[in-house]
């Protein structure tokens, strides 16, 4: 047991410190290749695109195919994306502009197409193969190394681009992705077949419309809140392209019900969605994800309000991500004892005096001490909601042979609420501008009165699980 969750952990891992890393290397990119901020955000969207699109087809076929199939073929994607980019410092360094830049878009779909097979299959092995007593303190691991990753990250991202070049900050992932290739051969459990009269029984057929109708909504939805399509056009374009993405949801919902009721298995079942208590999850890992994506401008708010060196503004975080790895670990183990609903009450009211707090700091001038208290509760709230309190519920709701889709979901969720929440501080911080440093502590306190009402939703969550859907 102990083989199988150091491969499940190390995918997650590898899958997570990619994410950390790409920021603090995307100076030496545009340095590279020569392309502006707008073609940094095309790189970054493309990854969130194709990763959340992989999450639901991955999910869906890891519920088919089983477990290990995915796993692997996401770790194969994931090493292959990181060779494509590693390369792209080798040759693509000669041709400027996107000639060169190609390839690193590229490498970057080819991670996102393979980070989503890797965490929804790991998440769902534990469901699998763990007890319930158990699964707590395995997905809290999955939470801590979220954490660590993003710990490790950024300095090593630094320390290679400095003693070596920025390629080798992807190149360390292929020895990491054969190991895992190797030993999750060996480690992870065979598919189980499923009985052809189980009411969850799976058609052949792949509900390809319905992954269409995905992919072309969220594309949509990313055009709109990041506004790229106006950036590259120059015209105003992105309220049509929220509203073909509510359009296309609606279709997409449509498509997903019909599928259900012709006995064909949906890209996502939207029986998960009559279970109440699962319901209420979905719409509490967007919460989730509002509060991931708050992290990221944590630092601006220091650098504007509190005086705060842009050189040293990372280490204004080091109180919140301690929290974060610590509160994860714990609130793992803690899960079993005290229960999914108390852990998660706790954990958005922690997010909610965080936020809010580090808002009314930087407004009354309440000094830097004050800042990193209330960031640390930030920390801690962030860590109990990844620290697997959300996925422990999708594992119990969810039938066995829908346990991957349940877990994908989780991903959506929680990439969406990160991408609402980075665009809506972004938006909201340029209107009011930092005139009188009001732009990013108004911000912040708008996410914490967005927070405040999901921790009134959080008590509306059953304690048990459903009984029926």
């Amino acid at each position: 047991m102990t083989s199988l969750l150091r491969v499940l952990l190390l995918g997650v891992f590898m899958a997570a410190l990619d994410s950390a890393v790409i920021a603090p290397v995307i100076p030496a990119i545009q340095t590279e290749f020569g392309i502006n901020h707008r073609e940094v955000g095309l790189m970054m969207s493309a990854f969130v695109l194709f990763s959340l699109t992989s999450t639901v087809l991955m999910s869906h076929l890891s519920d088919r195919l089983g477990r290990r199939p995915i796993f692997l073929s996401g770790v194969a994607l994931f090493a292959l994306g990181s060779l494509v980019i590693a390369g792209a410092g080798a040759w693509g360094s000669h041709q400027a502009g996107w000639l060169g830049f190609g390839w690193v878009m590229l490498g970057r779909v080819l991670q996102g197409l393979g980070s989503g097979g890797i965490v929804p299959s790991a998440s769902a092995v534990i469901g699998d193969v763990l007890p319930p007593d158990q699964q707590g303190r395995a997905l809290g691991w999955i939470g801590a190394v979220y954490g660590m990753a993003f710990v490790l990250g950024p300095p090593l991202a630094g320390a290679l681009t400095v003693w070596a070049s920025w390629p080798w900050i992807f190149l360390i992932n292929l020895p990491l992705a054969l190991y895992l290739l190797r030993a999750g051969a060996q480690q992870l459990p065979p598919p189980v077949a499923q009985s052809p009269h189980s009411p969850t029984a799976l058609n052949p057929a792949t509900d390809w419309l319905g992954l269409g109708l995905f992919f072309s909504g969220l594309f949509a939805l990313l055009l709109g809140l990041t506004q790229l399509g106006d950036a590259f056009t120059g015209r105003l374009i992105w309220p049509w392209a929220l509203l073909t993405a509510g359009i296309l949801l609606i279709l997409f919902v449509q498509v997903e019900n019909r599928v259900s009721q012709q006995g064909q298995r949906a890209m996502v079942p939207l029986v998960l969605f009559s279970h109440r208590r699962l319901a209420i999850t979905y719409g509490l890992t967007l919460g989730s994800g509002m509060s991931m994506g708050g992290i990221a401008f944590l630092t601006s708010l220091a650098t504007h309000n509190f005086g705060v060196s842009a050189q040293h503004a990372g280490f204004v975080l080091l109180p919140l991500v301690l929290c974060s790895m610590l509160s994860s670990m714990r609130s793992g183990q803690l899960l079993h004892r005290l229960g999914a609903r108390r852990l998660i009450v706790v954990g958005f009211a922690a997010l909610t005096l965080g936020y809010g707090g580090s808002a009314l700091a930087a407004l009354l001038q309440g000094g830097l001490l004050a800042f990193g208290l209330f960031t640390a509760l930030v920390g801690l709230g962030v860590g109990i909601l990844v620290g697997g309190a959300l996925r422990s519920i999708a594992l119990q709701e969810a039938p066995a042979d829908l346990r991957a889709t349940a877990q994908g979901l989780i991903n959506l969720f929680n990439g969406l609420g990160t991408l609402l929440a980075t665009t809506a501080i972004s938006v909201v911080a340029d209107l009011i501008g930092d005139t009188g440093g009001w732009g990013f502590p108004v911000a912040y306190l708008g996410l914490a009165c967005a927070l405040l009402a999901l921790w009134g939703l959080a008590l509306c969550l059953p304690a048990k699980p459903d009984q029926t859907p």
